[in-house]
């Protein structure tokens, strides 16, 4: 069974190639999954268990035993780890959630983290579960400490970022839940499909030297935090499987660096991309330029350019990842396309 249904046939992007010059397009868009659920693999297997398995923790490596996978508590900053166990066929298993799972089948389940980042301890023991796993993208890590010295497997995934890290942790969940097969089949599934939708959007972008230039900008109003995305969190892939040139990487930018007006400038993107609650905490586009003036300098806020995609999706690679993308180059190339 899918959770979430059954996954629709996805318009080929060629087809939706409806702007003459996408550069000249104007207005902000939105991308939106065509599905929310996720297609679980035809036979993934019974769990082989018990199983020693790697865990990649801050501190080093260790090994871990697991021996029941009935009851599992999966958490990581964009619940990446529950959509690859759904993929594997065991959503059933699932016992809480993040705040960043958001997937049919769950929506029931018990939170055990505040405010998306931080885990409570005392929350995830009262689920008793068999096996927690995460990527050590939410803290603190005593939390985690705890949970091992009540008797708990922890095991850390490693945080795998890109389409690359969305195939390695489909391996490592299906090793540590005993279906190391089954991990590997959703691997190559991810790969595959991935591979296909970056043959749509080749079809659909300018060309070399024509392309847009991109940029990926992390937005936290109530906060003040304004950052640009240089490579880090996978943006600078997923900006070039969108067949976009990383307008922050090329203009020098590594990790990431404060959305100052100097940096906007030096930046100058034909499109902006953010995440939905980003967006509408700094009050949307009018408010986004408002506050950063700069922004309207550079091209896409000349055309007031910028694709927003919810949280939960924009970054989180996973068996969502072509999905992901393809909904991005929707919003992008053909964003008035039915």
């Amino acid at each position: 069974m899918n959770p979430g249904g059954t996954p629709p046939v996805l318009t080929p992007l060629p087809d939706l190639a409806t702007l003459a010059n996408p550069h000249t397009y104007q207005g902000p868009s939105t991308a939106t999954l065509a599905w929310a659920g996720i297609e679980q693999l035809a036979e993934p297997g019974e769990p082989a268990l018990p199983v020693t398995v790697t865990s990649y923790e801050q501190a080093g490596t260790r090994q871990v035993e697991v021996t029941d996978v009935s009851r599992i508590v999966a958490v990581d900053i964009a619940g990446s780890i529950a959509i690859t166990l759904a993929g594997l066929g065991l959503t059933d298993h699932l016992v809480g959630r993040d705040t960043s799972t958001e997937l049919p089948g769950t929506q029931q389940l018990p939170e055990v983290t505040r405010g998306g980042h931080t885990l409570s301890p005392e929350a995830v023991l009262a689920l008793r579960p068999t096996l927690v796993l995460t990527d050590g993208s939410v803290g603190p890590l005593d939390a985690f400490a705890q949970l091992r010295d009540a008797g708990i497997p922890v095991v850390f995934v490693g945080q795998n970022v890109g389409f690359d890290g969305a195939q390695e942790l489909a391996r490592r969940v299906g090793a540590a839940v005993g279906l190391p097969d089954a991990g590997q089949a959703l691997a190559d599934r991810i790969g595959a499909e991935v591979a296909d939708v970056r043959a749509q959007v080749q079809a659909v972008a300018p060309a070399p030297g024509e392309r847009l230039r991109m940029a990926f900008v992390y937005l936290r109003g109530t906060a003040g935090v304004y950052y640009v995305f240089g490579s880090s969190a996978g943006a600078g892939e997923l900006i070039e499987a969108l067949g976009g040139v990383d307008a922050a990487a090329d203009a020098g930018v590594g990790e990431m660096v404060p959305l100052t007006d100097e940096a906007m400038l030096a930046v100058n993107p034909d499109v902006i991309l953010v995440m939905t609650d980003g967006l509408a905490s700094v009050g949307g586009v009018d408010g986004l330029i408002a506050d950063r003036p700069a922004i309207a300098l550079t091209q896409a806020g000349i055309n007031r350019r910028v694709v927003d995609m919810a949280d939960r999706e924009m970054l989180a690679f996973g068996p969502r990842s072509a999905a992901v993308l393809y909904a991005l180059a929707r919003a992008i190339y053909a964003p008035e396309a039915p």
